[in-house]
């Protein structure tokens, strides 16, 4: 659980970043998703980063010159609760695998806790702003202040 930090990271660089990371033996996780976009008539699929600007990785206090050496920071961030910025990236990761075309949104500040029970979303946690017919579950991640949304039945959520 120690040793997590957030890069933040220059406009466009976070792929070349986690090339870095990759070459120094650093573990690091850069949510991605899929974008369709239509080039000379053909359909392209980019994967794109969910939030863009950051990359989150492991790494001792030693190696964090060798990342600031690549000239591609702008600063690393330290969370205070490590635990609680991993499990919402975790929560992000199950969404993604499920849907690697999901959108980024607005953070939910408030709103209820919940659990998806069933579906294709199953164990995913997040907040809900209002019970009612679909359901928009906003996952977190309150380190960076980003989110992503999924949608579920209110048959399919229970409240934590």
């Amino acid at each position: 659980m120690q040793n997590w930090k957030v890069l933040f990271v220059k406009p466009r660089t976070e792929k070349k970043v986690t090339e870095y990371c990759a070459l120094y033996n650093i573990p690091f996780y850069l949510p991605l998703r899929a974008k369709i976009r239509v080039v000379q008539r053909r359909k392209v699929t980019f994967m794109v980063p969910v939030f863009p600007g950051y990359v989150f990785a492991k790494f001792p206090i030693e190696q964090r010159l060798l990342l600031l050496q690549t000239n591609l920071l702008v600063r690393v961030l330290e969370p205070i609760n490590p635990r609680r910025m991993l499990r919402d990236l975790i929560m992000v990761r199950r969404a993604l695998k499920t849907d690697p075309e999901l959108q980024p949104s607005k953070p939910l500040t408030q709103g209820r806790m919940v659990r998806i029970l069933g579906g294709p979303f199953m164990g995913v946690e997040g907040r809900v702003a209002r019970l009612a017919g679909k359901l928009k579950v906003i996952l977190n991640v309150d380190m960076i202040g980003r989110a992503i949304s999924v949608t579920a039945e209110i048959s399919q959520v229970e409240l934590l």
